[in-house]
């Protein structure tokens, strides 16, 4: 069996708030419908759904991580916050990737993040 692709799709309450955020952090909306309150956005080969849809059951649990992976972190943290994100320093953790992390509009999790130099040539 072989998957294509996966795209997770996040419940947000305001699916316009949610889109100007992410288009803050360099993602450009794909796809876009404002009466079912969804769209699909795109960076670079990654793709991540914004869905109102969800919100609206307060029941089911949301306790998921997006981790995204930048080509330059340095790069991605400065453009990110140059865009009106007010964003932590970026940390080096004791797992080899210099991070930061933060939270949608609606608390949905998301970890951004680059392995160090020395860290990725030992796993190549």
């Amino acid at each position: 069996m072989k998957l294509n692709r996966l795209i997770p799709m996040q419940p947000v309450n305001s699916m316009p708030a949610s889109v100007a955020f992410y288009e803050k952090l360099g993602f450009e909306i794909e796809n876009r419908n404002d009466q079912w309150g969804w769209a699909m956005l795109r960076c670079g080969d990654c793709r991540i759904m914004l869905d109102q849809s969800i919100a609206a059951h307060p029941g089911i649990p949301r306790i998921a991580v997006l981790y995204l992976y930048p080509e330059d972190i340095v790069d991605f943290h400065r453009r990110a916050s140059e865009n009106g994100l007010d964003l932590p320093e970026l940390d080096a953790t004791f797992y080899g990737m210099t991070e930061f992390r933060i939270e949608d509009p609606d608390g949905n999790r998301l970890w951004i993040g680059q392995a160090d130099a020395a860290d990725a040539a030992d796993s190549v």
